[in-house]
Order: C-alpha cells, then sequence, then structure tokens
C-alpha cells in the first residue's frame, strides 16, 4: 500500500507540475506577444508529455528501462484508446484542420519507426533495443515535425479551423498572473522532478511487491497517470464540439512521446525492447493506421460507434496483458 500510494502521489505531482509549467509558460509567452495558437501548439503540447519525459529519463538513468519503455507506448495506447475514445463518445469528432490532417500520417510514420526499431530480433539476431542511433533518427523526424508545424502556422494560421479553436479556447487564452508566472514554472518543474522520482521508485517497488513486470506497472499505472493531462483536454474540447482541438491534442501528445519522450530517453540510455513490447507497438500501429481510413476515407468523422470500438480494444488489451502476467 505504500508503494501504490507513493505511486498515486507521484502522479499527481506530474500531473499538477505539469499544468503549472504549462499556465506559467503560456503567460509568458502571451505577455510577450505570443500569439496562443503557437502556444497551445508548442507550450501546452511540451507541457501535457513533460511528465512522461521526466518519468523516462530518471527510470532510464535508475536503470529501470522496462518501465520508461512502459510509459511511453502505454500512454500512447491509452490516447488513441482510452482517450479519443472517451471524447468520440461524448461528441463525434469531425476533422477539419489541415494541420490534423497532416499529423495523422506522421504520427503512423513515427509509430511505424518505432516499430520496425524494435524488430533487431527477427531482423539482426539481436536483442531488441531503441539505442542511440535509432533515438538520434526519431529526433530528427521530430523536428521534421516542428518545421512543418512551424510552416502550417504561417500559412493557415487565419483560416485553419485547429487555430480556430485553440484561438477561442479558455485553456490557451492569457490569464493575469503578473509575476506569479515564473513563480509556476519553477514550481512545475520541481513538482515534475519530485514526481518522477516519487513515480518511478514506487513503480519499481510496485512491481516486485506484485510479482509483476515494470512494464506492466508502466503501461497502465504510470501511462494513464501520465496520460491525465491529455485526457481533461480531449474531453473538455469534446464537450465544447472542438474536435479538431481534442483530435490535434492526442495526435499531438503521441507524436512528442514518440519523436521527443522516447529518444531523449534512448540518448541518455539504451532502452531494451521488454518481453511483449513488440506487440504493444504493433497495437499502437495498429490504432493509428485505423485512423487513416477514418479520416481519409468517407466523411472524415470518428463516430460514437467508432468511439466505444477504441475504448472496448483498450480494455481488452489490457485485460489480455494483466491477466497474461
Amino acid at each position: 500500500m505504500i508503494s501504490f500510494a507513493g505511486v498515486i502521489l507521484g502522479l499527481l505531482l506530474l500531473v499538477g507540475g505539469g499544468a503549472l509549467l504549462v499556465r506559467g509558460a503560456s503567460e509568458v509567452a502571451a505577455r510577450s506577444g505570443i500569439s496562443p495558437m503557437v502556444v497551445g501548439l508548442t507550450i501546452v503540447g511540451f507541457g501535457t508529455s513533460a511528465p512522461e519525459l521526466v518519468v523516462n529519463i530518471l527510470g532510464v538513468l535508475q536503470g529501470e528501462t522496462a518501465l520508461a519503455f512502459g510509459n511511453v507506448i502505454g500512454s500512447n495506447i491509452s490516447n488513441l484508446g482510452l482517450v479519443l475514445g472517451l471524447a468520440a463518445v461524448i461528441a463525434p469528432i469531425q476533422l477539419q484542420s489541415g494541420v490534423v490532417r497532416r499529423e495523422v500520417p506522421l504520427l503512423l510514420l513515427g509509430t511505424t519507426m518505432m516499430t520496425v526499431m524494435a524488430l533487431d530480433g527477427p531482423l539482426e539476431g539481436q536483442a531488441a533495443a531503441i539505442g542511440r542511433g535509432d533515438s538520434l533518427v526519431l529526433l530528427l523526424t521530430f523536428c521534421i515535425f516542428i518545421y512543418i508545424i512551424a510552416m502550417d502556422y504561417v500559412r493557415d494560421r487565419k483560416s485553419d479551423q485547429l487555430f480556430i479553436d485553440i484561438d477561442h479556447s479558455e485553456k490557451f487564452k492569457q490569464a493575469s498572473g503578473g509575476k506569479l508566472c515564473w513563480l509556476f514554472i519553477i514550481a512545475g518543474f520541481a513538482m515534475l522532478f519530485v514526481g518522477g522520482e516519487f513515480t518511478v521508485r514506487n513503480g519499481s517497488a510496485l512491481a516486485s511487491q506484485f510479482g509483476v513486470s515494470p512494464t506492466i506497472i508502466g503501461l497502465f499505472v504510470v501511462a494513464v497517470g501520465t496520460s491525465m493531462p491529455e485526457l481533461v483536454t480531449s474531453v473538455i474540447a469534446a464537450m465544447r464540439r472542438e474536435s479538431d482541438l481534442a483530435l490535434g491534442n492526442v495526435v499531438g501528445s503521441n507524436l512528442f512521446n514518440s519523436l521527443l519522450v522516447l529518444p531523449a530517453s534512448g540518448l541518455v540510455g539504451s532502452i531494451p525492447i521488454p518481453d511483449g513490447g513488440v506487440g504493444d507497438l504493433v497495437l499502437s500501429w495498429l490504432l493509428a493506421a485505423v485512423l487513416i481510413p477514418i479520416f481519409f476515407i468517407g466523411n472524415a468523422c470518428l463516430g460514437r460507434v467508432a468511439g466505444v470500438g477504441f475504448l472496448l480494444v483498450y480494455l481488452g488489451y489490457a485485460g489480455f496483458r494483466i491477466v497474461g502476467v
């Protein structure tokens, strides 16, 4: 119980720290004259992925690579299966933004790259791992992603539906924080570090006590906990009928996880692919691949029936992995 309470406390600190970091950075950016659209696509995107980044880097430094791997892949799966599925059940998600339309194939590309990198066993006859070379390739792809987003902003900022959603969303409007914004940033980073330390240490202890792999704790405890910012953002956006914001938040977060969080951890130290890890990656790839026909064929809408399907796939996958252990 002590380890479980430590994980919950760590996750609360991570989510709270990420929220403070986003708020402080958003206020600093707004006071500097930076558009809410840029804030929404960059600062908020990074802020909601900051918990995963801190947990992974601390996990790799402490030798808990299975926990780090499970956190990233589990977060990607929960974002698509749980978060996006729940948002679609609340309100059908209609794809209108050209930016998100370009991000969805990028997400499939990034997920495909990760999956292929994990096939060292069948392809090379050696232990599968995300090494430093793999990490550099993913980070270079992330740079391309940022360039595309920047060009989209310059070209489409006045007409794209995603930008309109962000510009009118209360989440990204400037708040009156005065000098407190820097205090928010400092406090956010401090909470992220302490929360990450709590989560990694107690998550490893929890896995030992229950006799399961740290990967399982990463997939279903840490990953879901660190995905809370995405869940709240997408659900609120769905309730406000801001479909592109709900979808863009999930897709953008997964891109940050795949092309920034995982390779940044891989540069710190090689991340071996744990038992069952290839299957986790394949499921993540399948969920991303399903979005292509949904949004590029027909009326480009993820309806409630499909949303229920995503939720059932996630719950079935969770049950299979946990019962299998």
